[in-house]
């Protein structure tokens, strides 16, 4: 059993950290001022190829894997850039995965390396506003109009929808009473973002600024058959090859973020003097940053552990939900430890600490809450019954 980074895993971690150098914490604080994608961070990964870090060769990517893939989102968080930067390029590293497991040759080579290059910006649009987690229950209707099909519903909390030129969909194209389990019904579709039959209106949030979350409002929206991705009906299940490696990264950024917090935390309470002494040479605030260390590196283990079972194509939800609940709660206890370190200067802006603790909130919340991770590890591992 081999603990060490690869030597590959370790020039990626250098690099991505030698290309986050420039965007540092003056440039994060002020998009979380101002908003606006940060266009030339993308643009930046892009250039180094680094969006394609998952992508196959074939289709203009490095051909890594998610252990890879978490390397690199992590440095990104820990840099600095926090859930901003990370959500930034998120959907590039493990979005189309669904298109690269179900999706023609011609599909493949048509919608995956313009991600993979950069060149085109994606969202992926699933949660509707009465549904939340309960995909099955999605209402969003693609009905069948000869060779196309058209789209009338809503979706919410839509990252990126503000830039995206591409939107992956999933909508139901039979009616829930005409299929026999609620998992069937429902497509998948990867397809244009127009904007003259979808509505976009971006939520206003507690972070994460220069990444928009929306409202979508779908009128009469068409997507070209050729849009659809594998058979009709199946869109749940192929949608299932996206969210293992989802919550890997999520998870990935969440340590990132809190070894972020940590490091600041750390250099201010070797520095800040009170009482004729620094603040770090007392326990009370030693014992705190010491158990957020060893939290993270902990979920970090986990993290890659979920990683390897998913390169080696080996059954990983369940390690792929604990390291998203690990890394979650340790992301967001050294973030909220870090401000309190701080003290008063922990609430103000030019500190950071307090943005890292707004991001923070995100890998706790979403792609699932800690609750429902719970759930399936109480289900899927404990073998208990099912308690939603």
């Amino acid at each position: 059993m081999e603990f060490a980074q690869s030597e590959v895993q370790q020039s990626i971690s250098e690099a991505i950290g030698r290309l986050c150098s420039p965007f540092d914490d003056a440039y994060w604080l002020k998009r979380d001022r101002e908003g606006g994608f940060p266009h030339d961070f993308y643009d930046a990964l892009a250039e180094e190829g680094w969006l394609g870090i998952c992508t196959s060769e074939a289709h203009g990517g490095s051909g890594l894997g998610i252990m890879e893939a978490a390397v690199m989102m992590r440095t990104i968080a820990q840099s600095g850039a926090g859930l901003s930067g990370a959500s930034a390029v998120h959907i590039n590293i493990f979005g189309l995965n669904p298109v690269a497991v179900f999706g023609t040759e011609e599909q493949k080579e048509r919608m995956i390396r313009p991600m993979a290059e950069g060149q085109a910006k994606a969202c992926f649009a699933v949660t509707e506003p009465n549904t939340g987690l309960n995909t099955t229950q999605l209402k969003l209707r693609a009905e069948k109009r000869g060779d196309r099909y058209v789209v009338n519903g809503q979706k919410v909390w839509i990252s990126t929808a503000q830039v995206a030129d591409n939107v992956l969909l999933l909508a139901r194209t039979t009616p829930l009473e005409g299929v026999r389990k609620p998992t069937e019904g429902l497509s998948l579709f990867y397809t244009r973002f127009d904007r003259e039959h979808i509505k976009v209106a971006e939520i206003e949030k507690m972070g994460r600024k220069a990444v928009d979350s929306n409202e979508l409002f779908f009128e009469e929206f068409e997507i070209p058959e050729a849009d659809r991705i594998g058979k009709e009906g199946a869109g749940f299940e192929y949608i299932l090859h996206g969210m293992n490696p989802e919550r890997i990264l999520i998870a990935a950024e969440a340590v990132g973020l809190g070894f972020a917090a940590l490091k600041r935390a750390t250099d201010y309470a070797r520095e800040r003097v009170v009482f004729d002494r620094p603040i770090g040479k007392n326990q009370a605030i030693q014992h705190p940053l010491a158990a957020c260390y060893a939290n993270l590196e902990a979920s970090w283990l986990s993290v890659m552990k979920a990683a390897w079972e998913y390169d080696s194509r080996l059954p990983c939800g369940a390690s792929a939900n604990i390291a998203k609940y690990l890394a979650g709660e340790a992301g967001f206890d050294a973030c909220q430890t870090a401000v309190m370190t701080h003290g008063g200067f922990g609430y103000a802006k030019e500190f950071h600490v307090e943005r890292y603790l707004r991001e923070s909130l995100i890998p706790r919340i979403a792609p699932v809450s800690p609750q429902l991770a719970l759930c399936f590890i109480a289900e899927k591992v404990l073998n208990l019954p099912k308690s939603y």
